[in-house]
């Protein structure tokens, strides 16, 4: 008797979750964006939120948890519950990079995380405070040599794509130039136009629209193609450093153990909306290529850049501070 009643339990409770998951989403979500407000990844996850939401007619709310370089937020995502209603809005640096400069972290990227789809891509942008008088990397790179030590480049924090970008940088020229990292890539934005750095290099969409507005001058791109939001700019890989490419690219992860129909179910949304008119005019804007791959792609994907970023780690010999 005992027995039946305690199966006649589980079965109903099978049978709720099983019904819960085919309502979902039946609450608000949340979007973990691992910065602060105003950088690259915060405009391109509010956007994405906002049409997430509006499809599945739920609130995506976004919980900004910025510090160590994105790992802070990333852990929370990590350790959160496994039913859809946290997603992380990552860069390639909490789950790809921070692998290959930390020894020890918190959560394992591979283990700790089901993909979702990769949102998009775009190169990093070496941007300069108008009073720096440099047009272009060769510029840059001349006068850096000139006043050796005299001069700072600023990134999102210590062991990010940026910094990574920077030290890469200083390495191939012999250039002897200063890293200042910031918590994000909106706090780094705001010295940048007040002056107080002079330098910095930048997701290109937190970097766009003061590009465009010429309160700050973009030097160079590190991507392998000038990037045809800002044609004129010209590459590192052009400018005297071949094979210089480094790409910050964002994607959509859950926490493991996350339902697959769940996963499947955000990968089919998200994809459709980087694939919009709206979000393509907008990314477009900005610097960034949309992707809206698979959830195998992107794991592949993770897998492919934690191999790549620890021999440039390792033959660069960056070191974090």
């Amino acid at each position: 008797m005992f027995a039946r009643v305690l199966l006649s339990l589980l079965l109903i409770a099978v049978a709720s979750a099983v019904s819960a998951q085919a309502q979902y989403p039946v609450k608000a979500m949340r979007m973990i964006i691992p910065y602060p407000p105003g950088g690259g990844t915060d405009i391109l996850g509010r956007p994405i939120a906002k049409l997430l939401g509006d499809k599945l007619g739920q609130q995506v709310l976004i919980d900004n948890r910025g510090g160590a370089s994105g790992m802070v937020g990333a852990e929370i995502a990590a350790r959160s519950p496994a039913d859809g209603y946290t997603i992380l809005m990552s860069t390639s640096g909490e789950v790809a990079l921070n692998v290959a400069l930390y020894p020890k972290m918190t959560y394992d990227p591979i283990k700790d995380f089901v993909p979702v789809t990769q949102v998009g891509i775009s190169p990093l942008v070496l941007v300069a405070h108008p009073s720096l008088p440099v047009k272009n990397v060769n510029d840059y790179v001349a006068l850096a040599k000139k006043h050796p030590g005299s001069i700072s480049y600023s990134s999102i924090g210590s062991g990010s794509a940026q910094h990574m970008a920077g030290e890469w940088m200083r390495l191939v020229t012999g250039i002897d130039i200063i890293h200042v990292p910031y918590k994000g890539g909106g706090p780094q934005m705001t010295d940048l136009l007040g002056g107080h750095s002079p330098s910095g290099l930048l997701a290109l969409p937190a970097a766009a629209p003061s590009i465009k507005n010429g309160r700050v001058r973009a030097v160079g791109m590190t991507s392998a193609k000038r990037s045809s939001a800002f044609p004129d700019v010209p590459t590192f890989a052009e400018s005297g450093m071949p094979g210089f490419e480094v790409s910050q690219w964002w994607a959509i992860l859950v926490p493991r153990g996350t339902p697959n129909d769940i996963v499947a179910k955000l990968h089919t949304e998200i994809s459709a909306i980087v694939k919009t008119a709206e979000m393509k005019e907008r990314m477009a804007g900005l610097g960034v290529d949309p992707v809206g791959g698979t959830p195998e792609q992107l794991g592949e994907l993770v897998r492919t850049e934690i191999a790549k970023f620890r021999k440039i780690v390792a033959d660069a010999k960056i070191t974090l501070n």
